[in-house]
């Protein structure tokens, strides 16, 4: 008799993030997009590791529900200055003041992830969270150089106002992480060992 459990399973991608759409891609598995609508801000007085992984979790749950019996990749990014949550600038000058308090700086980034199992019926075992932090060091660079990266990549839609993954690393001096494109926005070593424990299998004939 066939099981649930050993069907093999929906992969569903809870974000609407190119950036994370293209990492997952690198993997070279299928999988399925599906748009978490939930609300996003932080609660009062909570630390910004805990909101990373609470709205992780809340992503990948609200798709899991939408989509039984699947697997889902829920993921959110917390970036902070002196322990002072930094959210996405949405314009240039709100990205060029971000960046003016971060130059000579250490900024830590928490990457939340969860992987739900929809195949669990108990939702304590059916997920899968951590978080996975980042520390980046930006260089200490004049404005007119940070005004003039911002005008070339406008990263306006990135926590911190900078893409590592293009013209942004010449703003940044270091990076401290364990995972390296947790940066990005998918932490792919934390993701390929929560597969792997719900079943995945990368390299089989």
């Amino acid at each position: 008799m066939t099981t649930q459990k050993s069907l093999p399973p929906r992969l569903i991608l809870a974000s609407s993030s190119a950036y994370r759409k293209e990492l997952l891609t690198r993997l070279g598995l299928a999988f399925e997009v599906a748009v978490p609508d939930i609300d996003e801000s932080p609660l009062p007085g909570e630390s910004p590791s805990a909101t990373a992984l609470r709205l992780a979790r809340q992503k990948a749950a609200a798709v899991a529900t939408r989509l039984p019996g699947s697997l889902v990749i829920g993921s959110d990014q917390v970036a902070t200055l002196d322990g002072r949550q930094i959210g996405k600038p949405g314009d240039h000058a709100k990205a060029l003041l971000q960046l003016q308090q971060m130059r000579g700086r250490r900024v830590v980034f928490h990457t939340a992830l969860c992987l739900w199992d929809g195949r669990e019926a108990d939702a304590q075992a059916a997920a899968q969270v951590e978080d996975i932090q980042t520390v980046v060091h930006f260089r200490d660079l004049p404005d007119a150089e940070l005004d003039a990266y911002l005008r070339i990549e406008q990263p306006y839609d990135c926590a911190g106002s900078a893409k590592n993954e293009g013209l942004g690393i010449a703003i940044l001096e270091r990076i401290d992480s364990s995972d390296p494109t947790a940066l990005t926005g998918l932490p792919l070593i934390a993701l390929t060992s929560m597969l792997r424990k719900a079943g995945v299998a990368f390299f089989a004939s």
